[in-house]
């Protein structure tokens, strides 16, 4: 019997286990997978989930294993360009994009060492319920033992297919059709710091990671999916080559050192987050179009957010009810806010984006607080100050 059952040990399962543990709750923390091992990501951690990584003792461990500090972002969009960079959060000036088979190690390593019992290479079959509440699940182990483990809480942190979500019928309460198609890949000696492009139709990105690889991504409308899969190299080299000449000579300079990854399925929705026995974090409740690389970010905070909530309340079926609520509750804020940028920007129609930002070169406080909005360093209502609305005649 376990106090709470984690399903999937990525970037919202293991710090959910982490923080439980530390609460003195005993946790089972599952993964399919066998770590180290990758995943499809966009590798950014912005401010907020930079400053948690800090509050948790795990940021110099990103250092350590080789993730370059990324001090400066650039945005350029058809006739302006901007950089800066977002503001501190906890004195802290500089963030990282660490590579998933750094990262999610990293996590559930501080799971383990916070007294989770850490099991990979498991697959969860069903969930275990009584009477109408979820109980627990049924896994099988990595040696082919069929395993029933109980729980008063079972955390579903497994992903945008979530099988916690399917199993207990979760709804998604907000849905958008998918908009983007994206594909990258890691180039050595390619100079770079954090850097996003775009015109009309298509959007790059630009992240410094590990061992001083720099990930280059290009994204697509996706109406083009069916196309570009067909022809993946081609039309991401002429992604960049018409988009940003510039970065194109950058990279032609440099070498590319993995294959191109890449996916037309990016779904954009929050579903139900909590019932009877369970709860969702990070992509199994809300999932979103990757281009504004929230993703890693938003799972930490909802990490933190849940476990908080629940605090020493687990066993008290009424308390635990009014912490979910209160979790839940909190994804329609600043998840939302996020949520919906997310998609402004997944339209790769830059025209509006364009307009107000050619207002604010010259300013270079408002450009950074521009850039500390999806940081998580600044809100949208901070944002749009009296002095900002007056520069763009919205007073």
């Amino acid at each position: 019997m376990y106090d709470v059952i984690v399903i999937g040990a990525r970037c919202a399962g293991a710090p959910t286990a982490m923080l439980f543990a530390r609460r003195g709750y005993r946790v089972l923390l599952l993964e399919r997978a066998r770590f180290p091992q990758d995943t499809l990501s966009s590798h950014y951690i912005h401010m907020q989930g930079m400053a948690l990584l800090n509050r948790w003792g795990l940021l110099d461990q990103l250092r350590d294993a080789g993730c370059r500090p990324i001090t400066r972002q650039i945005y350029a969009g058809p006739g302006v360009r901007v950089d800066g960079f977002s503001l501190p959060i906890d004195g802290l000036r500089h963030t990282y994009a660490p590579r998933r088979h750094v990262l999610d190690p990293i996590l559930a390593a501080a799971a383990a060492a916070a007294g989770a019992e850490f099991q990979e290479g498991c697959a969860v079959n069903d969930l275990v319920y009584e009477r109408d509440r979820v109980a627990g699940v049924r896994y099988t182990t990595p040696g082919g033992a069929e395993v029933t483990a109980r729980a008063h809480l079972v955390v579903g942190a497994d992903g945008m297919r979530s099988l916690v979500a399917r199993k207990v019928g979760a709804q998604n309460v907000i849905e958008h059709p998918r908009m983007t198609t994206t594909y990258y890949s890691y180039w050595a000696d390619v100079p770079s710091d954090f850097e996003l492009y775009e015109r009309p139709g298509r959007w790059i990105g630009v992240i410094p990671t590990n061992d001083d690889l720099t990930l280059l991504m290009a994204y697509f409308p996706q109406s083009e999916f069916n196309d570009v899969r067909k022809a993946v190299e081609p039309a991401f080299l002429e992604a960049f080559r018409t988009t940003v000449p510039e970065l194109f000579e950058r990279m032609s300079a440099g070498r590319r050192v993995e294959q191109l990854y890449g996916t037309g399925h990016q779904e954009n929705f929050f579903r139900e987050a909590h019932g009877p026995g369970w709860v969702l974090v990070g992509d199994a409740v809300n999932h979103k179009d990757s281009i504004t690389a929230r993703g890693i970010t938003e799972a930490f905070v909802q990490a933190e957010s849940l476990t908080a909530y629940v605090g020493d309340g687990l066993h008290d079926h009424a308390a635990l009810g009014k912490a979910l609520r209160r979790y839940e509750n909190d994804l329609s804020g600043e998840a939302f806010s996020h949520y919906q940028g997310a998609l402004n920007v997944a339209e790769l129609k830059p025209e509006g984006r364009v307009e107000m930002l050619r207002k604010l070169v010259g300013h270079q406080e408002h450009i950074d607080r521009y850039f500390s909005t999806l940081s998580g360093a600044c809100s949208i209502d901070d944002f749009y100050n009296d002095e900002l609305l007056e520069l763009l005649d919205l007073s």
